[in-house]
């Protein structure tokens, strides 16, 4: 089974998102980016991540230009779901290299089909 890599310091967050995709996937799910970095580090290697923005220690922002670093994951599938709708928030991540970006409140089911396509592509 494919594995879902969740990042979200929101607990309900979480909980949503592991609920919406535990049906398809693997769900592992940490609170901030250098918890999730820390257990990649150890060896751990996801299919695709989801990550929130705005995080305490180290942000969505940072999270992505340290796995877009890392010559391990630089092309592992990466979607950012954030509740910053400002287009400039948007062309920032994706110039740092995250593979696609969705606002909260977010479709459940495209987000879903969003995960499939990316995993597939790298497949």
């Amino acid at each position: 089974m494919k594995q879902v890599l969740i990042i979200d310091d929101e607990p309900i967050m979480r909980k949503l998102l592991e609920q919406i995709l535990q049906s398809k996937y693997e769900v592992i799910a940490m609170e901030n980016g250098r918890e999730a970095l820390e257990w990649m580090y150890s060896g751990n290697i996801p299919d695709l991540v989801v990550a929130d923005l705005n995080m305490p220690e180290i942000d969505g922002f940072e999270y992505i230009t340290r796995v877009r670093e890392s010559g391990f994951f630089n092309d592992l599938p990466l979607i950012v779901l954030s509740g910053e709708e400002s287009s400039a928030e948007r062309i920032k991540c994706l110039k740092l290299g995250a593979n696609d970006y969705l606002i909260k409140p977010f479709n459940p089911e495209e987000l879903g089909l969003r995960i499939d396509n990316l995993i597939k592509l790298r497949s």
